[in-house]
């Protein structure tokens, strides 16, 4: 077992949902010294089998917690607090909070310490969230499993002997196994869903420019700038929900921020939606409880009055190859000036995606300008499609969490290799929907099986709202019970 069961243990708050942390915090029934404390516990016991962890800094977030108490002891009658006063959460690596190394898994960049808190975490911090730690990734977040020559690898909390996901799979990690409230990861090709995904909990990719980008590297700017996004990861939907809100809003240093307003669905209508699913792709097998967890996902819906149907988008195999040359072949051209000349300080992740992409001829300019016209089109194409929908539900990702090292599964006869698996999440970072991810069951080995929510760009409130319903009837966070 990883560690002693929480569920077990009175009153210790580590799976605690972070919206009843901070809730439990204002109103003087949670001390915010003793939450860190347990958090802090936690981590101590656990991090040392995961490896979530980049860097942590305990004396500091204990400092934090002790000012926190003080504000909520002294305060006067009613005066108002931020909404994550006192709560402990983690920031992916990749992310700049002022006086941590933000080295993104990679020699080239260690040593190199954040100046300044990037935008999202100066908003998470005024809303009192004390930043425990920043989370284990793969070297430039090139991988869907957690490994570096910095760092090492992560464990997945449910199964030692498989992988968290990447490239947010060390907070994917962290927040499973109860060393974090919440947190924030980033997802150029699935680096938000996978993690959730493979480690049973809740993460959202939103709209680009939705929550900012600003001090995430690499910056999400040039082939990146429509692809990756940060966005939020928790237990729950609702507490996916608060961090989104809290992050949102437009920032200059994001080429696609945009000043949507918040909004919170409140509609008990729901007779009025479409919401459509599918269960594969025909060229991407999937697992056949994959494809049970959507179908599950669905008559949830439907149960609840939603008008649900089958339909399978048009393009999906020409959206992944334009993806890829955006994400794969154009991004290896924006690390060149970084990694050429160092391949002895590579790890061998980031070999292997440099591998892949050396496997295609090198993006020219004349296909470089198609793809991104081309990818115009398509977007236009699947969001006219999705006129007719609310939202259109899928699986993240063709297996559950795969064993570390595994490139190829054989799925009912049918090869599938590694990058393919995992376009289902590829596809909408391409054509720049928000999708949320919730667990919704579990595969013959007991490891968690999540379903993909995707919505209309900037529409991320109704996608949680309906992941809300997809939650409450499938039952939504279990802790993990690893068997190594």
């Amino acid at each position: 077992m990883l560690g002693s069961s929480p569920e077990a243990e009175v009153g210790n708050p580590i799976y605690t949902p972070l919206v009843r942390l901070a809730d439990g915090v204002r109103r003087k029934r949670i001390s915010p010294v003793e939450l860190i404390d347990a958090h802090i516990a936690r981590i101590e016991a656990v991090n040392p089998q995961l490896n979530a962890f980049a860097h942590f800094d305990f004396d500091a977030a204990r400092k934090q917690a002790k000012t926190a108490e003080q504000t909520i002891c002294s305060r006067s009658q009613g005066k108002a607090v931020g909404p994550l006063h006192g709560v402990p959460v983690t920031v992916k690596s990749s992310i700049d909070v002022a006086g941590f190394p933000c080295e993104c898994g990679s020699r080239l960049r260690k040593g190199y310490i954040a100046q300044q808190d990037a935008p999202l975490v100066a908003r998470l911090r005024a809303a009192g969230a004390i930043i425990i730690g920043s989370t284990n990734v793969p070297e430039f977040l090139m991988a869907y499993e957690t490994d570096n020559l910095l760092c090492g690898r992560a464990n997945n909390p449910w199964d030692l002997t498989r992988t968290p996901g990447g490239s947010s799979g060390g907070e994917a990690a962290a927040i499973a196994s109860g060393c974090s409230a919440g947190g924030v990861g980033s997802d150029g090709g699935g680096s938000i869903r996978v993690p959730a995904h493979f480690s049973g909990i809740c993460g959202l990719k939103p709209t680009p420019g939705r929550i900012p980008a600003t001090g995430h590297f690499p910056a999400s700017a040039g082939p990146f700038a429509t692809l990756g996004v940060v966005g939020p990861m928790a237990r729950s939907i609702q507490d996916v929900q608060l961090l989104f809100e809290i992050m949102a809003g437009p920032d200059a240093g994001d080429p696609c921020a945009a000043p949507a307003p918040l909004r919170r669905w409140k509609g008990h209508d729901h007779s009025a939606f479409r919401v459509a699913y599918f269960e594969e792709d025909q060229a991407t097998p999937v697992t056949s409880e994959t494809a049970a967890a959507v179908r599950q996902a669905a008559k949830a819906l439907h149960h609840c009055g939603v008008q649900v149907e089958a339909w399978l988008p048009d393009d999906l195999q020409r959206v992944w190859q334009l993806w890829w040359n955006l994400f794969g072949r154009a991004g290896q051209m924006a690390f060149s000036p970084i990694v050429d000349g160092h391949d002895a300080d590579l790890s061998p992740l980031f070999r292997e995606f440099r591998g892949f992409v050396a496997a295609a001829p090198r993006l020219e300019a004349e296909e470089l300008l198609n793809t991104l016209l081309e990818r115009d089109a398509l977007r236009a194409k699947f969001l006219r499609a999705m006129e007719n929908f609310a939202v259109v539900l899928c699986p993240v990702c063709s297996v559950p969490a795969f064993k570390h090292g595994e490139r190829l599964w054989v799925i009912e006869g049918h090869e599938l290799e590694y990058l393919k698996a995992m376009s289902y999440c590829q596809w909408f970072n391409l054509l720049g929907n928000p999708a949320a991810v919730v667990p919704v069951s579990r595969s013959p080995e007991g490891l968690p099986i999540g379903v993909q929510i995707v919505g209309r760009p900037w529409e991320e409130e109704l996608v949680l709202a309906i992941a809300l319903k997809i939650e409450e009837a499938s039952g939504g966070f279990r802790c993990p019970r690893p068997s190594a």
